[in-house]
Parts: structure tokens; sequence; C-alpha cells
């Protein structure tokens, strides 16, 4: 089975066994999570979801992405700024897609 699940404001597509890298979640490691905001499956979408179909998955662990550069200037102003962020995030395994 196919899906395409919502979480974090974004639009995964996934199937048993897809490995994710969502925003971060409150679960701790090792813990099961369910997208209960499934927007199609298997080619049938939802108005805007489908009230009968959950995604199950399990976090596997919990991290920071690589560290981006945030520089602002203004031209001949002498304002310089510089700033590093680094994003959260979940890893997830999906383990299963049920309808009801």
């Amino acid at each position: 089975m196919k899906a395409v699940i919502e979480t974090g404001g974004k639009q995964y597509y996934v199937e048993e066994g897809t490995v994710l890298f969502v925003e971060k979640l409150e679960q701790p490691a090792g813990e099961t999570v369910v997208f209960d905001k499934v927007l199609m499956i298997n080619g049938v979408a939802g108005k805007p979801y489908l009230s009968n179909v959950t995604v199950t998955g399990e976090v596997v662990k919990h991290g920071k992405q690589k560290k981006i550069i945030v520089y602002k200037y203004n031209a001949k102003k002498k304002y310089r700024r510089k700033q590093g962020h680094r994003q959260p995030y979940t890893k997830v395994l999906i383990k299963s897609i049920k309808e009801k």
C-alpha cells in the first residue's frame, strides 16, 4: 500500500518500510507514532483527509540537520550579520498502513 501523509506542515509519500526525516516530534526514540492525517491511499484522495486510514511508524532517533549560514548585509551601510541554524528532525520508520 502507498499513502500520502501530512505532518509538520509537509506532505510525504510513504510505503511500508519507508524511512522519513520529519519535523521534530515529541515522542522519545523507540516509541510508536500514529499519523492520522492521511491525504491519499492507493490513488483514492480524501476531502481533505481520509477518516478511516492510519499510518503507524516507529521513532528511530532525533537529531539536527547540517548547519546553514544566514548572512544579512546592506551594501554601503557597514551592516553585517552572520547567524547559523541547525533544524531539528525526527527519523521515522513506517511500519504499517491500515484501513479501518
